[in-house]
Formats: C-alpha cells, structure tokens, sequence
C-alpha cells in the first residue's frame, strides 16, 4: 500500500504526517511526502532549502520507526491540487492523507481550494484532517 501527504509545512499538515505514520503502521504502508512550489514567482534558492529542510524533519519520524518514507519537491507552474492529483495517478497511490484549514466563502472563491480540488479528482480515497 502507499500513501501520499501533501506536505506545506504548516501544524495541519504536520499533523497530516503523524496520522499517515499511525496509517503506515496498521496497513503496513510505504509514504510519499510531497510539497510544492509554484514556478509562478522567482524560486529562491532560500525557498528550496527550507522545503527540503521540513521534509527531512518530516521525514525522521518514518526513519526511527523503519516506515519507508519518500520526500519529493514539485516546482512547476501547476496548483498543489494538481500536483497532488497528478503525483496520486503516477505513483499509484492507495490513499492522499492532506490537511485543510478553514477559510471564508469568499476567500475560497478568490483563493481557490486545494483540498476541494484533490476530494474531487483524486483517484484513490483522500482523508482530510483539520
């Protein structure tokens, strides 16, 4: 089985990890942590080493417990939605663990929403933590 978590650093996502490491542990599952940056605004080479710094400490975790862990960085100039859709189909995932946090009507209709996004077009079950 394996798993995906879409990984922004943030405490919900952070909390998406834990979970996925309770849901490797019972289903005997390998996981993928995947973050993104959009290639819309200038990459800085300070914005990569921050990413892959959260993804290892993400990653540790897996590692104490012998859980096999991937760590990946996506730039390019999709949403993360996409991105996590697309990464689901061509990996073969099982089940997208990701977290959401709320936001106002308006601010999804201007902004846009991610999870609303993978819920819709993933091509395996997604479980969202709040």
């Amino acid at each position: 089985m394996k798993i995906l978590v879409g990984f922004n650093g943030y405490f919900v996502s952070k909390d998406a990890v834990k979970l996925s490491i309770k849901y490797a542990k019972a289903l005997n599952a390998s996981v993928d942590i995947v973050t993104m940056l959009e290639k819309g605004h200038v990459l800085h080479l300070n914005d990569m080493e921050k990413a892959d710094k959260a993804l290892d400490e993400a990653k540790e975790a897996f590692e104490e417990l012998a859980i096999p862990c991937r760590t990946r960085i996506i730039t390019n100039q999709l949403n993360a939605g996409e991105n996590l859709v697309g990464f689901a189909e061509d990996n073969d995932i099982d089940m997208l663990i990701i977290g959401i946090k709320r936001r106002s009507k308006v601010s999804k209709i201007l902004l846009g929403s991610t999870a609303q996004y993978v819920i819709l077009n993933a091509p395996c079950p997604v479980l969202s933590i709040q």
